[in-house]
Formats: C-alpha cells, structure tokens, sequence
C-alpha cells in the first residue's frame, strides 16, 4: 500500500487529479469505470486492497444510482474523508457534465450530433480489454479470498456461475445480488440469523422505490430537477433503464422531450466519457437551457452523494459481522457475474471487425506485457480508430 498523503490538502488535490482525469477519459461505461479505478487506485497507487475495492463495489451495487459514480464517492471518502467524498464525486461527473452540455448547445443550435463512430470504433475493443484484465483479478480475488477454505473457494466459483445463468436470463439485477448474499449467508447462519441479515438490506433496497413521482409540472429548471432527484433515488441499473425511466416521466408524462430527442441524449451519454448519467445534462439543456443542465445533472446525481454518505461507514462494519460479511461475499460474487456478463455483450459488439480485433489485441500486449496505464490505452484506441476509418 502506498503510504498516506501527509496532510488532508494533499489528499484532496490528489483525489481531485485522479478522478478528474478519470471523469474525462473513462470511456465505456460502468463496467469499464470500474476497471479503470482498479487499475488506477488499486494495482498503482494502492489507496486500498482488492478485497476491499470489491467491498465498496458491492455495496455501490446494493443503493440506487450511478454505480460507477457511487464506487468513485466511496473511494473518495476512503481516502479522505467525507471532504475527499464530495470531491471525487465532483471531479468524477463535472468533466463529463461539460463535454455533454457542449453536446447538447451544438444540438440545439445545429440539429445534430457530431459523428463519433470512427472513434467509439478504436475506443471500445480497448475497453474491452481493460474491463477483461480487470475481470481477471477480481476473479481471483473473489473465489480465492484468503479465509476461504477449499469448500468456500467452490461455493463461491459456483454461485458466481449461478449469478451468471440468472443474469444471461434476464433476472433482474437487484435480486441477482440480494440472492447471492442470501446464499451466501445461508452458508454460515441458520435461517433466524439470516432474517436479522437479509430484512435490513431488503428494506434498505425497497425503501427508495416508494418515493413518489413527481407531479407534472410546466418545463422549468425546478420540474426538472424533482423528476431527476425522483429518478436517481430509484433507479437500478443500465443506461436502457435510465431509457425507460426518462420516456416515461419526459415524453409520455411531462411531453417535454420527443422520442428522438430523447434517443439522442442517451447516446451522447453512451458515448461520452465518464458517467453515464450525464445523459440528464444533455436533456436538461434542450428543456431549459443551461440552469435546466445544470439542475437536471445536480438532481440525478445527489441521491447518490447522499446514499454513499449514509452507507459508506458501515461497509468495515458488516466485515465484522460473521454473517454481514458472508452476505456481502455472496453480494461481491453477484457483482462480479454482473460485470463478467456486460463483458461478454461488450465482446460481440466491440470486435466486429478485423481493425478493431488488431487494435484490441495490441491494446492487450501493451496492458499484460507492458502494463501501459489503461488512461493511454483509451487515448490510442479513439486516435486508432479514427486513422483507421480516414485511411478507408
């Protein structure tokens, strides 16, 4: 482990330089989010362990919201406090909040989006690779945890298999981990003990969805920001549900957006780096111009500063509870599926063609063999790409 800074200041400032830098490269979504910080903040800079990375994932993957952008708030405060907290949330959305209302002002001046295929081209077989090596190690670090024994090291193998058939058939993914820790615990407490686990992390669960929706109101930056905040405290999972989620309150309830408009925001926000969230940036700037961007990007992110806040302390201490800790080893092996099967879907969309396969296998050699910092890997995919199609 590296040593700590020697004063909060230096801390922050260099919270705010890693997430910063991440905010502004991490192309390829949540998965490869977590990825990146694992390579960054785990095997270089050491700000904590692997197993106590894929704690704080876990327990990200257990609250509503942006799960990538919850992971970078719990690192955040891991390094320094609930000020590193605010920090790394900040400079983790702020880079990706400003390429997508530039996006969004040359929309709603132009008509159009720039094309960024030849670039997402390049991008995503490097991604591809990043989230793979990642996968490796949290493999390993889930199945062969040190207290496991060998019974444990195959029941867990088997319940990451298990999470994995449940989410290739369409399981919600919200279930897919309470019922990995569920199992899990059933392994080290009779089925009393187990009620005293499983309740608290239910209702933590189900305690959000009964927020109200917000009332139709007209389109101002204050409507907006109610239908963001509503959207943040409940959401669960991918950018297709922040689809759903939006149609539902923007185009059939409120009639702010089109279809098409609102098929355009979620691409920006696939295709921008950083969180995907940002998509709520884009549609508050056609809604209501910059004060909507900045009111609709400021209410789907704070539940999710509010909620890491709330849980954050408490992920030593379920490590401290025999039973809490096997529930959230069950939930960590649930994630790990998760994250195996976008990894999978990533495959077939990322290497279609001989270029992306070449620029994939390049990106692999510079990862495994040189250990190139995933950052420049995704800097060369995009100039790949893009030389690559021009040359065509």
């Amino acid at each position: 482990m590296n040593p700590a800074p020697t004063s909060r200041r230096a801390a922050l400032l260099e919270v705010a330089r890693v997430f910063t830098r991440l905010g502004a490269t991490a192309f390829g979504g949540p998965a490869a989010h977590v990825a990146l910080m694992e390579d960054e903040l785990v095997r270089r800079r050491g700000w904590v362990t692997r197993e106590r990375f894929l704690d704080l994932l876990g327990a990200a993957n257990l609250i509503p919201g942006p799960n990538s952008t919850e992971l970078a708030i719990h690192l955040g405060y891991v390094r320094a406090g609930f000020p590193g907290l605010l920090v790394a949330g900040a400079c983790f959305i702020v880079p990706a909040a400003l390429m997508v209302g530039a996006l969004a002002w040359a929309y709603a001046r132009f008509g159009a989006l720039p094309d960024v295929a030849a670039i997402l081209a390049g991008v995503k077989p490097v991604v591809l690779v990043v989230v793979a090596d990642a996968l490796v190690r949290f493999a390993r670090t889930v199945v062969l945890r040190p207290s496991f024994d060998a019974r444990g090291k195959a029941g867990e193998a088997a319940l990451v298999a298990v999470a994995i058939a449940a989410t290739l058939l369409g399981a919600n993914e919200l279930l897919v981990l309470l019922g990995a820790g569920v199992l899990s615990a059933l392994r080290v407490l009779r089925p009393p003990g187990l009620a005293c686990v499983a309740a608290p992390a239910l209702g933590a669960a189900a305690t959000p969805l009964a927020l109200a929706t917000a009332p139709a109101a007209p389109a101002t930056a204050a409507g907006l920001f109610a239908v963001f905040v509503k959207i943040g405290a409940v959401l669960y999972g991918s950018g297709y549900v922040l689809l759903a989620f939006l149609r539902a309150d923007l185009v059939q309830r409120l009639g702010w957006l089109t279809d098409a408009q609102l098929l355009d925001a979620i691409a920006v926000g696939q295709v921008t780096p950083g969180p995907v969230f940002t998509t709520a940036t884009f549609v508050g700037y056609l809604v209501a111009g910059p004060a909507g961007a900045a009111a609709a990007t400021v209410g789907i992110f704070l539940p999710a500063f509010l909620l890491v806040a709330l849980s954050g302390p408490l992920v030593p201490r379920l490590r401290a509870s025999r039973g809490a800790s096997a529930f959230l080893d069950g939930v960590n092996a649930a994630s790990l599926a998760l994250m195996a099967v976008v990894t999978f879907q990533l495959a077939r969309d990322a290497l279609a063609s001989l270029p992306s396969v070449a620029i994939g296998a390049v990106a692999a050699l510079l990862l495994v063999r040189y250990r190139v910092n995933s950052a420049w890997l995704v800097a060369g995919g995009a100039a790949a790409g893009w030389i690559t199609a021009f040359v065509r």
